[in-house]
């Protein structure tokens, strides 16, 4: 039977799909990553960010972690074609074998340390590099089956694209970069147990053991709830180190009340996980974008004046 299911699946890869190898990159995801590492770029500089490194530093680290994802989906393939969730992805459904999966993960990871090193920086590689490793090797492959604290230790290398943006201009790693990390570092915890929560019981199912599978749903809201008071004071340090003034200051705290608002909601009702989840991705775009909106406040300020 295995053997059967292992030859339909390379006769249907053989007739793979443009959409098929854009389904593997988790365009969504890469999408954020991007801005995140986008906003880093524009934070590490008064003026302007250099087109080349705005071009090619996107480039190679969109590139890089649509190749983690796709390593990601292969590793996952047996798991998600029991997630209702996931059992719709170009593996599970046999609409793509590995081979063509990890060829697609290797090039597209390649392509994107030749373009980091030739024009942006050999740093901007070697930490780039780093942050795929730690996704799709350290997190996917031993910290999501090891133990319930995986997203917080595997949430360092979703936490680096703005401090990759960072170095692609600068060519250094500065302490303001690290605080962009620090957001979005503790952000992941209560972003991704709100749907964890939700799906806790498809990931007992497969033995993923997720916080809410190994020490129940009520410790896991606490946690989401602890972790969304701390997300709300880390998010004032851009301002409380002169990195951000009040125009950041003042949407960050409504965002962060916000989401401490979905929290609390979710502390009273398991239902609103979802919502929570939604929220929170709202929530760091929000937070990018006014970083952004407060870095150039003083040059449109110079313009209207």
């Amino acid at each position: 039977m295995a053997e059967n299911i292992e030859v339909m699946t390379a006769v249907q890869g053989e007739g793979v799909a443009w959409r098929d190898y854009v389904g593997l990159c988790k365009l969504k995801v890469v999408a954020l990553i991007v801005f995140t590492a986008v906003v880093g770029m524009f934070m590490a500089t008064p003026g302007m960010v250099p087109l080349d490194a705005l071009v090619f530093g996107t480039l190679g680290i969109g590139m890089a972690a649509a190749s983690a994802a796709a390593i990601n989906h292969l590793v996952d393939r047996s798991v998600d074609a029991r997630m209702a969730r996931t059992r719709d992805r170009p593996l599970p459904t046999g609409h793509m074998n590995p081979r063509n999966c990890l060829w697609f993960a290797l090039s597209l990871g390649a392509l994107a340390m030749l373009v980091l090193v030739v024009f942006v920086n050999t740093l901007t590689a070697v930490l780039t590099f780093l942050s795929l490793i730690g996704y799709a090797v350290v997190y996917t492959m031993y910290l999501k089956r090891a133990t319930p604290q995986n997203i917080v230790i595997g949430g360092a290398a979703g936490a680096a694209p703005p401090v990759l943006g960072w170095t692609a201009v600068t060519g250094t790693v500065d302490p303001h970069a690290l605080l962009l990390f620090l957001i979005i570092f503790v952000w992941t915890p209560p972003h991704f147990w709100a749907l964890a929560i939700h799906r806790r019981n498809e990931y007992a199912d497969v033995d993923i053991p997720m916080l809410p599978v190994t020490h129940g749903v009520e410790f896991t809201r606490l946690q989401v709830l602890l972790y969304t008071v701390l997300l709300l004071a880390v998010s004032v340090l851009p301002f409380a180190t002169h990195m951000s003034g009040p125009v950041y200051l003042a949407g960050a705290v409504l965002l962060g009340l916000g989401f401490l608002r979905h929290a609390v909601r979710l502390m009273r009702n398991e239902s609103a996980a979802m919502p929570a989840f939604g929220y929170s991705i709202v929530y760091l775009m929000g937070i990018f974008a006014l970083l952004l909106i407060d870095h150039y406040t003083p040059f449109f300020a110079r313009l209207l004046a």
